[in-house]
């Protein structure tokens, strides 16, 4: 038991040891128990059979578990989906929005592998043949777009916020927008088209 510091003969040093061996101890007391080889469900390095709902077709690749589903779309698939579009490939940006169970998600820091059994819509499905979705149609009108590589990913943001709120506030569409940059600055030609779709509201 060390003494206490008011003690004669305390040192820091003697103090230390105290600590330090207490620690130790603590730690082969509390130590986690081992866990099983056989309790891990690991797969690859190498490639495995991943099935991806796409836009209402299954696809099935054979890709690294470490592929994400933005690569999976647009370099892996026979032809490719290339919609979404690899912009700051770090989730910050929203180039790559997709739709996953009626959620957004960014493509590029999701995990093919973790999409399966989910449904994926990306921006190729809001089109009925030849007619553009009323939020592309309203991108059009309202001249919501200059280079394009943030479009894809701000239409498919707006159609997620819609299909959830018909009749959004302009602070709600600001919200769901929120996770997309548009490095032109078009912020408000973008909100004017996403309030402004022509989509009859309740």
């Amino acid at each position: 038991m060390p003494r206490r510091k008011d003690e004669p003969g305390f040192s820091r040093r003697s103090f230390l040891k105290t600590v330090g061996a207490g620690g130790v101890a603590a730690g082969v007391l509390t130590k986690a128990p081992a866990v099983s080889a056989q309790t891990v469900n690991a797969v690859g390095p190498g490639a495995v059979p991943v099935s991806l709902n796409i836009n209402g077709q299954m696809h099935r690749l054979e890709i690294e578990p470490r592929v994400t589903l933005l690569d999976a779309l647009r370099t892996r698939l026979n032809p490719p989906i290339t919609g979404v579009k690899r912009v700051c490939d770090r989730g910050a940006c929203g180039a790559c929005t997709m739709i996953a169970d009626g959620k957004t998600i960014y493509a590029c820091s999701t995990l093919a592998i973790e999409a399966q059994g989910k449904r994926i819509r990306t921006v190729e499905s809001f089109t009925q043949g030849t007619v553009l979705h009323p939020v592309q149609q309203a991108f059009c009108d309202k001249d919501g777009l200059m280079c394009g590589f943030c479009t894809p990913g701000f239409v498919t943001s707006a159609v997620a916020l819609l299909e959830k709120t018909p009749n959004p506030t302009a602070e709600q569409a600001k919200r769901a927008l929120d996770g997309n940059i548009c490095r032109c600055g078009t912020y408000v030609r973008v909100l004017e088209a996403a309030l402004n779709t022509g989509v009859k509201r309740g």
